[in-house]
């Protein structure tokens, strides 16, 4: 899998907080939308929060990481830096995506996947 924010066969991590709101299924809905463009490759959460050794040691071993949270109680980043992880972490609500607000469909989900790209640009 290419991967453009990083070169020959390092690994980038994302990790959407996938939550039960609006929010939660568009940072799910990027998450998948980038890993299908060959940015990185979704990795479980869940795993992480349930404390899952191999999970955990896969992810440190990870060269890069991307936190994608769909509001500002960011469950996700607090998951992940339980585990002493870290990452680049966005935040869909920054982004001008509003809890119970943001209806999920395509052109959302579209403009969504560039803002949270345009935000890893550097990354």
């Amino acid at each position: 899998m290419s991967n453009k924010y990083s070169c020959g066969n390092n690994v980038t991590l994302i990790f959407p907080c996938s939550g039960a709101s609006d929010v939660g299924e568009l940072s799910d809905r990027v998450a998948r939308r980038m890993m299908k463009a060959g940015i990185g490759k979704m990795y479980c959460l869940a795993g992480i929060g349930g404390h899952v050794e191999d999970i955990i040691n896969n992810s440190k071993k990870a060269d890069k990481i991307i936190v994608i949270d769909g509001c500002s109680i960011l469950c996700a980043l607090k998951t992940l830096e339980h585990a002493d992880l870290k990452g680049k972490a966005v935040n869909l609500e920054e982004l001008g995506f509003i809890k119970g607000k943001s209806t999920v469909k395509g052109d959302v989900i579209s403009r969504a996947f560039e803002k949270v790209n345009e935000k890893l640009k550097n990354y």
